[in-house]
Order: structure tokens, then sequence, then C-alpha cells
């Protein structure tokens, strides 16, 4: 034996092991920031559209966040999912620019600065209107940039020099033209009618500016007197009962509804109380003996609430209460109370699930009621002031409030409150027969102030759903929308029939309505998932017309001009001309500083016309994104080929945008919308400050780096709502681990690879073979993948295939021929070559997740100042023969090897075998040659035989080089026949 064989020698110099700089630490948070800088160095993103410029187009329209305050999980999870999409569309060779925006108007904003005055107990209405909104800007933009940092510190790639601002002048021009383009065709118009409105904010909302929160309130039961029964005179005298949870709209009660086919009792208050009835109020003296009209379904609840005992005497249906009337119970209080109140059939909405079955009627502060009553001719009266008050001059009550305070509203009946002023001067007049404060409902609350709203009919503008949209609104407005002599001239809204109307203005809608094209576009749109199509598509069917004013000071103002006397808006091309030129130059805040007769030109005289201070509803805003950033940028008619938002945007910016670009456009502004849902907490709560359960992902950043927080969003499956806390980030840092190591080990096992070492696909063995038809099976999973938005099945599927097709499999089984075989026999060759087939796939497909790590790789391999993985394409992988029995027969192969596996494991925990390479395996069938299933069970020998796989340990001896225990080695530490081979060359 020669001195290369001597079993004394350390040959560990005389195997390939991987050699690489690539640390296993990954150390992300320090890594990351150096990578942004020098991405922003050489321009990734400017490049990438330089090199894509001819390429088909994928353009994925931001949704603005306010500018107002650090970035939370949400914003986190949407910004990455974005990214995900631009990135892996970027991979498929398209060209995907991302230019990300801010929503910069409205509340958010100003409620902001408002609270910075209030602290220095100064009144923001009597600052001038250009300042207060000069330092709404200021504000806005500050947090632009905070957020901007954040927002790429996430890896987000876009335009973050060029980015998107509502309040940028162009943009506010741009607002007020689509605005405009109505306006010009006679489709808004000014009325009064119920909108959500905030008391504390001053200011109407939207419905995606509301949120829902359980709270209790005060109920009350309510006697009205009958004074007039043409259908049933026996019912005068007798009381009608109403119940309702909002005492404070008594006072504006104009009418009662009823249900026309509910069965309504006659009922006398007997001497006693009803068995097992707890009284809620004292019975007033005279009550015994009185009758009551109260629907028969629901009389067992009123007896328990009011401690009455109720005998019937009579009945009748609803119908015959048609043309009755009762007195209102505070009638001496001046003319408004003294008219008697009309019974309206209200069978739509009037039913026995509770209550009484008659619903009290206040036009001014409900849907059904104002709808109801103003077919019967009644008009809002306008009672409520816009901070919640009741008007100075109102007879009952006036100047006081707040009516949404649980101390104005309640009954006396608990501890918490004494009797509040309605329900005293009720109870007084005898009318009160019960109330209590604890009724516990979901009741609307502002999303930013988080104050409860009211329903209060206010004037205000709105675009129709239901109108034509290629006819002007003249009879519409004038008829459907009038709401009384009394206050016409300031709400009734008509159009300039004898104006122009101009080109820009007109699209064919062949009489469709808002609504109708709304729908119509929902159809024509993708909707990511399905099922969300449901969604948007039963809010659009059922919502009102779109309230577009708001009462605020920091926004895009409503820029129309008001006859003073006809109550028409003016329609005149040139005069918008100039209005919309005096935006680009000045912004919004021209309007607020114009020389008004200027606007006007020389046609119109300003002492006939009033300019409009409202300024637009936010939603109109964003959902005019689309033409300043799509069309401006990329040419008129272009539309995005995706929105992607939270599934709350259903009724928010998805419907915005949609109302929008259908009515200027006639059909929607994007091809395919994707909704995901919302970050909680690891035990499924809303994340809240009070709960203390907030997760930061600036923190998350800091100390695990953003690629961590990038693997969590991929892993999810975000079209649900999705969990995150320390054990959920603790699995994804142990995925991340696996992935980074596989990365490692090939950049490793390459090292020093070249073309003059790759081999052909016919010459490779089958287990490269088989490993080739995964990855071709991976390829397509992922496309399917990216084509879906399904992250989380993209992930899973390359996690897996790292982890169990390769590290645990492939790797495994070659690890012995990379490390001792001959440098250039065709087997080691092999494997490297599909290593580095591997290598340029998986990091291409990791990239759009893990975007900082593959570049990490990519540069570990191929270092170079102005390259960038990203700026690669999805790889094209070498062409296979068509066999599929290679991947029948190796799933075959590997159910065997985990057989084995199973086998071996029970005698190294007994320590009878330190590894597999000390076994000496028998199995029952032999799917490939013994020596071939030898190197894949990296055992020491395999035989044939009958019965269960059979492990022993093996008696050959151990190799010193390859380590492996085999039938030709003749002692501990000396060299197999293989490795002597390799030495001896």
């Amino acid at each position: 034996m020669n001195d290369a064989s001597s079993p004394k020698r350390d040959y560990r110099d005389t195997v390939f092991l991987p050699k690489t700089d690539f640390p296993m630490k990954a150390g992300l948070a320090a890594k990351e920031p150096a990578i942004l800088e020098r991405w922003a160095r050489i321009g990734v993103y400017e490049k990438l559209r330089e090199q894509r410029a001819e390429a088909e187009r994928f353009i994925l329209h931001d949704g603005p966040p306010y500018a107002n305050g650090d970035l939370h999980m949400g914003h986190a999870l949407n910004k990455i999912l974005k990214d995900l999409v631009t990135r892996s569309q970027s991979l498929l060779g398209k060209n995907t620019p991302y230019v990300p925006g801010w929503d910069c108007h409205g509340l958010p904003i100003e409620w902001k600065v408002e609270e910075q005055y209030r602290k220095k107990k100064l009144n923001k209405d009597e600052v001038d209107p250009v300042q207060f909104r000069g330092e709404c800007r200021a504000y806005a933009t500050k947090w632009v940039d905070v957020q901007r940092e954040q927002f790429k510190r996430l890896g987000v790639m876009g335009d973050w020099d060029d980015p998107y601002l509502t309040m940028k002048f162009d943009s506010e021009a741009i607002i007020a033209g689509e605005l405009l383009k109505f306006a010009e065709r006679g489709q808004l118009y000014r009325g009064a009618k119920p909108v959500m409105w905030s008391p504390v904010e001053k200011t109407a909302l939207a419905e995606a500016e509301v949120e829902y929160e359980d709270i209790t309130s005060t109920q009350i039961d309510v006697a009205f007197e009958i004074v007039e029964a043409p259908n049933a005179p026996e019912l005068v005298g007798a009381h009608a009962v109403i119940w309702t949870t909002t005492p404070w709209t008594i006072p504006v009660n104009q009418a009662l509804a009823y249900g026309a086919e509910i069965d309504y009792g006659i009922y006398r208050v007997g001497v006693g109380a009803a068995e097992d009835i707890v009284p809620s109020m004292s019975i007033p003296e005279g009550r015994v003996d009185q009758r009551m009209v109260i629907a028969d379904a629901l009389v067992g609840p009123f007896e328990k609430r009011t401690g009455l005992h109720l005998v019937r005497t009579g009945g009748i249906k609803g119908s015959d209460l048609a043309g009755a009337k009762a007195r209102h119970p505070m009638h001496a209080r001046g003319e408004f109370y003294a008219k008697p109140r009309p019974f309206l059939d209200g069978s739509h909405f009037v039913t026995t699930d509770a209550g009484t079955g008659l619903v009290h009627m206040a036009p001014d502060h409900g849907e059904d009621d104002f709808l109801l009553c103003k077919a019967n001719g009644i008009d809002p009266v306008f009672a409520v002031t816009d901070d919640g008050r009741y008007r100075e001059d109102w007879a009952w009550l006036g100047g006081d409030g707040s009516v949404i305070n649980p101390k104005f509203n309640a009954s006396g009946n608990g501890a918490k409150f004494e009797q509040g002023p309605i329900c005293r001067d009720l109870r007084e007049a005898g009318a009160l027969l019960s109330g209590s404060d604890d009724f516990l409902h979901s009741y609307p609350h502002s999303w930013r102030s988080k104050a409860k709203i009211i329903f209060r009919c206010t004037p205000q503008w709105f675009i129709p759903m239901d109108a034509p949209l290629d006819q002007p609104l003249p009879e519409r407005v004038r008829e459907g929308h009038a709401v009384g002599e009394d206050i016409a001239e300031a709400t009734g809204m008509h159009v300039n029939e004898d104006a122009p109307t101009p080109k820009s203005a007109t699209v064919n809608h062949n009489g469709a309505t808002l609504r109708d094209t709304a729908l119509d576009s929902i159809e024509r749109t993708r909707w990511v998932p399905e099922r969300s199509k449901n969604r948007i598509r039963s809010m659009v069917e059922g919502r009102p017309d779109w309230v577009i004013s708001r009462q605020r000071a920091w926004g895009v103002p409503i820029p129309l001009y008001v006859h003073r006397q006809s109550g028409d808006y003016l329609r005149d091309e040139g005069v918008n001309g100039r209005i919309l030129e005096a935006f680009r130059e000045g912004g919004a805040d021209a309007w607020f500083a114009a020389d008004h007769q200027a606007l006007l030109g020389d046609r119109y005289d300003l002492a006939d016309y009033e300019p409009v201070n409202d300024i637009l509803d936010v939603w109109f805003d964003s959902g005019s994104t689309h033409a300043f950033v799509i069309e401006q940028r990329y040419g008129e008619g272009v539309r995005a080929d995706l929105y992607l938002e939270g599934s709350d945007q259903h009724r928010g910016w998805f419907q915005s945008s949609l109302l929008e670009s259908a009515g200027t456009r006639g059909r929607a502004p994007y091809d395919a919308v994707l909704t995901h849902g919302f970050a909680l907490d690891r035990n499924g709560r809303k994340m809240s400050k009070s709960l203390g359960n907030v997760v930061d992902p600036l923190k998350i950043i800091d100390q695990s780096g953003a690629d961590i927080l990038r693997l969590w969003v991929a892993s999810t499956d975000y079209f649900e709502d999705v969990r995150i806390g320390d054990e959920v980030l603790k699995g994804t840092s142990d995925a991340y681990r696996k992935l980074r190591n596989t990365f490692r080990y090939m950049l490793g096992a390459l090292e020093g690879f070249g073309d003059e070492e790759r081999i052909a696909v016919d010459d490779m063995p089958e287990l490269e073979l088989y490993i080739l038809h995964k990855l071709g099976a991976l390829d397509v999973e992922l496309r399917t993948a990216v084509e879906n938005y399904q992250f989380h099945r993209y992930s899973r599927a390359l996690i897996e295939f790292m982890n169990e097709d390769l590290s645990a499999f492939f790797f495994d089984i070659r690890k012995d021929c990379l490390y001792c075989d001959a440098a250039d026999d065709p087997k080691r060759r092999a494997y490297r070559t599909v290593l580095d087939t591997l290598f340029h796939a998986l990091v291409r497909y990791a990239a759009p997740i893990l975007c900082f790590t593959a570049e990490e790789v990519w540069q570990a391999r191929f270092p170079s100042e102005d390259d960038s993985v990203h700026f690669l394409t999805w790889p094209e992988l070498p062409p296979l023969p068509g066999d599929d029995a290679i991947s029948t027969n190796w799933s075959d192969v590997r159910a065997l090897r985990e057989r084995v596996t199973e086998a071996i494991e029970p005698l190294r925990r007994e320590k009878i075998i330190r590894s597999s390479n000390e076994a000496e395996v028998t199995v029952p069938e032999l799917p490939l040659p013994a020596d071939d299933l030898q190197e894949i069970f990296i055992s020491s020998t395999v035989h044939h035989g009958e019965g269960e796989v059979a492990v022993t340990r093996t008696d050959n001896h151990k190799c010193g080089r390859c380590w492996r225990c085999l039938p030709d080695v003749p002692e501990d530490g000396a060299l197999c026949g293989r490795c002597e081979k390799v030495l001896n060359r």
C-alpha cells in the first residue's frame, strides 16, 4: 500500500468541501440599508424602466394611504403585497412601473392640525383659510417624507422620487376637472336629505369613514294620543305607542309609521302588573284604564319593559290606521308641535322584530323617515345644528344638546345618569311609559375622532346613482329633491339648461345610470378572490346617491357658482377653463383667495352668483387618482391592470374609483381588483394601543430585517385576515434560515464552476433528470401562483422544494459525490451542472419575496457594482426528455428511502450505529441497482430480501477519506477503491 493510502493520513485536504464567503448568519437589519443605498446609487428602478421600455406593461395603481403617522402592520402587509406583485410581474419580463401615492386632504390631516390649535386654546375657524390650509399642507408633507422612507425600508421598489400626492397643484386641478365633468353634464344636484354627520368634526361622512362599535343607549316607550281615526273611530283617545333608542329625535318627530298587514291590538291598562314583570318606570297616576295601540306580537316584551298589565279589548289591521292622526306629547310647546302627526304606511320597513310595531318618523334623522315623509309632502325642519344641538329658536330644548350625549338622553332608570331633559319633559307630559339606559347595540362612529355620529338632514351636493348619465337633471332636481318652500332657495338645485354642454363632458352612456354602468363594470372586472365581487356588487346595488360635499377647510373645493335667485349652478366651458388654470397655477387654495369676478369673466356678474365653499369628499379625490397617475403618465384611456387593497375598500377606494370612472369614462379604471384581509394579533384580535397588542413592523425590521416581514406576508393566506406575533415570526425566521443555508450550500458547492464543466442533459444520471423534472413542475406551479396572486402558494412551493427535494434529498445524496469524486467525474459534473441550473432558477424565484437576500446571494456569486438580481427575468429551464416514468419511479424510490430512514432511526437512538453509513439495509424490492440504492440510502450496503425493511450494523470498515463503510476497505482509515483511484490520479 502506498503512502497515499496510509490509514494514519488525514485526507481532509483531498476532498472538495464547499467554499463560500456567504455568511450563515444573515444580519439583515444591518445589511439591508446598505443594499437599499446601493440600489438608489445605481438607479435600479430607473434602469428597469429603461430596459423594459418596449416590454408589455403591467400597472399596479397604488391606493393612497393617509399622510398622518408612522406606518403600521396593515400598511406593511399592503405595501409588501404590492411589491410581491410588481416584482413577480417584472420577473416575467414585463415593464412594471409603480408610482406610490398619498392621500393628503380631508379630515385625517385637518383633525391633527386642529388638535394643535386646541392645545393652544385657539379656534381654527378664526384663522384665514389659506393660512390654515398651508399648515395642513406642511403637516401632510412631513408625514409623506417619513412614510416614504419607511416604505422604502420594506424593500418596496417604486418611483419614490416622483410619487403622486393629491395635494399637488396639478392633481388638485385634475380632481376639480373630474368633478366638473359631472357638473357640465348636469349630473350634480344640491339637495337636503339625511347623511351621516359627525357633530364633533362638524361635517358629513362617507360610509367608508365610519366604523361600528357596540354601545349602550337609552330605550324608551312613548305614547302619542290618537285624535283622528276615520277608519277606526274607536281609536280616538287611545295612545299609539312607539319605541326608540334615539330619544333625541322625539323633538323632531313629524309622523308615525305602521305596517299595513300587521295585527295591532287595542289594550287597556289593568290594575295589576303582569306575572314576572319588573317595572322599569313607576306607573304614572291615571294610567290605569288608559288604552294603548301596540302590535299583538310585541305586547309581551312591552309589558316587561313597562311593568304594565295589558288587557286586549279589540284589534285592527295596520291598514285601518290610514288617515289617522296623533298628537305630539309636547303639543303645547308651539305651532310645530301643535300640528297633529299623520300615520303613514311604512310597510317596507316597519316590522314586529322589536319595539311596538309603530315607528316614530323624524325625516331630518333617518333615510326611511326622510323618504316616507317626503313622499307624503312632509319636509325636514333642520332643527339640529352642525355641532349636534337644537337650534336656538327651537320651541322645545332650543340651544340644548349635544343630542347624542348619554346624559342628555338618559331615562334616569339607573344609577349612571340622572334623568335627562327629554325624558323629564316626556314624563311630566304623561307620555313616557318606560325607559332604561342599558340597551346594547351596534352604533356608527367616526373612525377618526371615534365619536358617535348622527343621521342629519343638511344641504349637500350629490351625484345621482339612478339618473341617466347622458341626460341633465333639471326635472329630477327640481321635483325630486326640492324640500319645501321655506328652504327651497337654500337647498333647491337646478342646472342651467341654456348653457351648452362642453364636448369634453360628452360620454355616450345610452341612457344607462351610474348604478347600471358601475354594475356592468363590476361584471367585466376580475375579482380576486372571486367572492369579493358579490361584496362590492351588493354595496353598489343598494347604495344611496353619492354625497360628495364636506363642510371642512382642507381639500379640493367644489368649484361651482350658484345663481343667487334661481339656484342654478353655472355650466360654462370658459369659466371652468379659467378655474382649472387657476388651480394648476396656485392649487386649490386659489379658490379661497380668488378674484371670482375674473374667473366668471365678462359674461357674468359676481353679484348674481355665490361661490360654493364646500370641499369635495376625500373619496372623490382618491377615486380620481387614475386620471392624474395612470392616464396622465401613460395616455388617455389607459387603465390599471390591478388595484390591491384591504377588504374595507369595497366601500372605499375600490368603489369611489369605480363610480368616478364609470361616470366620466363609462367603465372601471381597473381590469382586476385584489382584496386582502387585515393584520391581527396572534390571538386573532384587532390590534389596539389600549389592548397593548400592537405589533410594530418598524421594530421587526430593526431587529430581524425586512426580508423576515416579507416572507411572513408571502406565507400567509392574505385573502383572509392574518395573524402575527412572536411565535409566528419565530416560525418565519426558521423558514428563512433554512432557505438561506440552502443558498449558502449552493454557493459553496458551485465554487469555481464554469461552462467547461457543464454537461449535457442527455448525459446526466437519472437522479439529476428527476430533480430537473421536479424543478420544471415547480416552475409551472410558481407561474400559476403569480397569475392568481397566490403568494402563499408560491412561497410554500418554493420552501418545500428547497427544503424537501433539495436539502433533505438531492443534496444529502450527492454530497459524497461532490466531496469525494474526481473533479472531472461525469456524475460530479452533472451534479454541479444541475446545481448551476437550480441556482439561476431559485435565486430568481426567491427575488420577489426575499428581495434583499436574493441580491446578496446573486452578488456573492456574480459581484458587480452595476448589476442586480432584479434585472433578471424568469429562468429558461433546459428541455427535458418527456419521460413521466422518471418522476413515477423516483417517487417510489423516495418512499422506500423514507422507510429505510425510519428503520435506521431506532438503532441510531440506541447508539448501535452512529450514522446511516454504518447500516446494512435489506429491502423487499430493488427499484434501482443495489449500488445506486446504497448511495441514495447513504448506507454501507443494500441487499434484496423478503419481508419488511431490515437494518443491522455493518462489519465493513470505514474509508479514511469518504467515511463510508464499504466492503473494499481493508481496515478503518484505509481508502476505498473509489477514493484510492481519485488520489492516485
